[in-house]
């Protein structure tokens, strides 16, 4: 079982973020609530953390934008 990982709703506002930077690579071990990756939502670049413990499959590339609730990977 796997666990998606989307891009959150943070603010009123906001409909889309970029993906500022990995912080665990692909097929690397993350645990739950540790930082995943950075997220930039109105010029703001905040941390997110991961909801889960596992290993992590990297789906949406770093510089690009994905609205919210878009899936950007998942942990196994």
């Amino acid at each position: 079982m796997s666990i998606e990982v989307r891009i959150p709703q943070i603010g009123f506002a906001a409909q889309e973020g970029r993906l500022v930077e990995w912080l665990v690579p692909d097929g690397g071990r993350v645990d739950s609530g540790a930082p995943l990756y950075s997220l930039e939502l109105d010029k703001a670049v905040q941390e997110i953390a991961a909801p889960a413990a596992g290993t992590l499959k990297i789906h949406a590339a770093v510089g690009e934008a994905y609205p919210v609730g878009a899936l950007i990977a998942e942990i196994l």
